[in-house]
């Protein structure tokens, strides 16, 4: 354990400021519900950007990151597609608009908007509540999983369990730190709301910011003038059918990685994670933590510029850290501590390279920053599951009249049943890519048609919505045990061909949704696809209404915005590895891209935004 009294120190003080932030805010929050879980939609969009970035760049999903690209090298800046990362792009160029528009609390309340108030509105209103508290779930235990494997390295359960009155199984101790770490996390974000989390994730995104900038110094510092021992095409982001990347006379273990990730036939991996990418991009946002922090802003226009603000304060900072971590672990490979119950784990890199190659007082502020990413994380998915159960559960079906006290009761109480809930899931993740792969391929896919077809389809009501979501939500949760040996992406197509199949026809076993209903979102929303029938309806009360003709406009700033968030996460792997050239032609694309999108986006927006007012 290389943990000093400042680091200790360091630590420590950040917990507290943590607790401060919670007690601090605890009556702002407690003003209303839309104070609690949306900030009173009184933060500024800097702040929520900042804030969304800062969830974003959790212990989980970095050390993650750090192991791809160890292993994958410039071709691993493909591989957060899976997320998709470039859904910011979708949410910043039109889909954020169009969700603020809405004016609603949850993903779930915004059923009503599109459905109406019948019986099929309240199905589809329950299932997207199941999603979301599945979804939130998982990404509890996500983040509880990779905090407990990032910590063990730092404080060795040789040293704690003499202090335990039981034995604890090697396998269980991450688990038991996850455990620890969580309570406060739990504290700040249950008191404070919206408000604490915000504040906090500002605060975690500072810490962050410079910690990355002193690892990628470090690195450059160690490479100096040297080559990096790496296969051929490690160098290269660009691939062709097959990864074609040996490690055999490099580091053995590491050919054994890529086979059980199954990202050999790249160029099928790359178009399955596209095909999916865009269409889970083009269905707009999951209902967690990313909803909440759109909702909050203070208009649709703050919406969309929020959510441009993610990928420029999140890539080249977490992208700097990224590679400082990679090359440190590969130049001192045999120096790192991968062995975790008698097997390499390298998803261990990223902890142990901070435990050997970070200096004393740095180490302290980057695990308080790492430390708070995790919180961060799990604190904006707290919040994001106490509006689902608070506001479509508790309010919408149990106590419609409740009182503000009961109110801040109910949601104290379900952060803390929904914490207890997801460490129990926690407890039977094996490692962090295995749920990473279940939430972003499985799970996500059953999420798609439906909400694909909400936004683009006219005809499409709430009994398709049901019919969609529960037809994919069904295989999602029992393929993974069909399927043991096939990455989930790969049956992605699968879950999706159920879930059209359940969509369409459930959409055709009932009537449409009313006219009023359809006309009220479509003229407050102005979504562009297949809406003729309603746009005529619309027209004939308003013949002054605009019909939104942007489709091809916004697919052209997605395409421009995607290359130039790339281009944010190349910039700074090639910063840190020395490739000026490189470099420079990454920064220039950015550049242009960021003029031509001046007009074709932002000038468009504000145009838009002064005409709607």
């Amino acid at each position: 354990m290389k943990l000093g009294i400042i680091d200790i120190s360091v630590i420590f003080g950040y917990l507290m400021l943590t607790v401060v932030i919670g007690l601090v805010l605890r009556k702002r929050a407690q003003k209303d519900k839309s104070a609690y879980l949306l900030g009173g939609n009184r933060l500024p969009w800097y702040m929520l950007g900042l804030s969304n970035a800062s969830g974003m760049f959790d212990i989980s999903g970095t050390m993650w990151l750090v192991t791809i690209t160890f292993v994958y090298g410039l071709k691993s800046v493909w591989i957060p597609w899976l997320w998709p990362v470039f859904n910011q792009i979708f949410l910043m160029v039109f889909l954020s608009v169009w969700v603020r528009r809405s004016n609603v609390t949850t993903g779930a309340e915004w059923i009503g908007t599109r459905f109406g108030k019948g019986r099929d509105a309240a199905m589809s209103h329950a299932v997207v509540v199941v999603f979301a508290l599945i979804t939130c779930l998982g990404y509890l235990a996500y983040g509880f999983i990779g905090l407990g494997k990032f910590v063990q390295i730092f404080i060795p359960w040789s040293v704690v369990q003499p202090y335990i009155p039981f034995h604890v199984p090697v396998e269980y101790v991450p688990h038991i730190y996850g455990i620890i770490f969580t309570f406060f996390a739990v504290f700040y974000s249950v008191l404070g709301g919206m408000s604490g989390i915000v504040w906090a994730d500002v605060l975690q995104y500072l810490i962050m910011t410079v910690s990355a900038i002193v690892i990628a110094i470090i690195a450059m510092s160690a490479l100096g003038n040297s080559t990096l021992n790496v296969p051929d095409g490690w160098m290269n982001p660009f691939f062709g059918w097959k990864l074609h990347m040996d490690w055999s006379h490099i580091i053995a273990e590491v050919n054994e990685k890529i086979a059980s990730d199954g990202y050999s036939l790249f160029s099928i991996f790359f178009s399955m994670m596209l095909f999916k990418g865009v269409l889970v991009s083009l269905a707009g946002p999951a209902p967690n933590y990313d909803l909440q922090k759109i909702l909050s802003t203070k208009s649709p226009k703050e919406a969309a510029m929020m959510s441009g603000f993610v990928s420029v304060v999140l890539m080249p900072v977490r992208y700097l850290m990224i590679a400082g971590f990679a090359v440190l672990a590969l130049l001192y490979y045999n120096k790192l501590n991968l062995v975790v119950a008698g097997h390499i784990d390298f998803e261990q890199i990223l902890p142990s390279a901070i435990n050997e190659f970070v200096p004393v007082g740095f180490t302290g502020l980057l695990l308080a920053g790492l430390l708070a990413a995790f919180m961060s994380t799990f604190a904006g998915t707290l919040n994001a599951a106490q509006a689902y159960i608070v506001n479509d559960i508790y309010l919408k079906y149990l106590n419609p009249k409740a009182s503000r006290r009961q109110i801040n009761v109910t949601t104290y109480t379900t952060g803390v049943l929904v914490v207890i809930v997801s460490i129990f899931f926690g407890v039977f993740a094996t490692d962090v890519n295995s749920i990473l792969q279940w939430i972003v391929s499985a799970l996500y896919g059953s999420y798609v048609a439906s909400n694909v077809l909400k936004w683009y389809w006219w005809r499409f009501n709430g009994h398709g919505f049901f019919w969609g979501m529960v037809a994919g939500m069904v295989p999602a949760l029992v393929f993974p045990y069909i399927f043991t040996e096939t990455l989930d992406l790969y049956y992605f197509p699968l879950i999706l061909i159920i879930s059209v199949a359940g969509s369409i026809i459930g959409t055709y076993m009932a009537q449409p949704t009313d006219e009023e209903t359809l006309k009220s979102f479509y003229k407050s929303v102005r979504p562009w696809g297949f809406w003729k029938p309603v746009h005529e309806l619309v027209m004939a009360d308003d013949p002054g209404f605009r019909k939104n003709k942007n489709f091809y406009r916004d697919m052209f700033n997605v395409v421009l915005g995607i290359i130039a968030q790339t281009g944010l996460v190349l910039a700074p792997i090639y910063l840190v590895l020395k490739k000026n050239l490189a470099l420079g032609i990454s920064l220039a694309i950015v550049a242009v891209i960021a003029i031509i999108m001046k007009k074709t986006w932002w000038d468009k927006l504000v145009e838009e935004e002064a005409r709607m007012k």
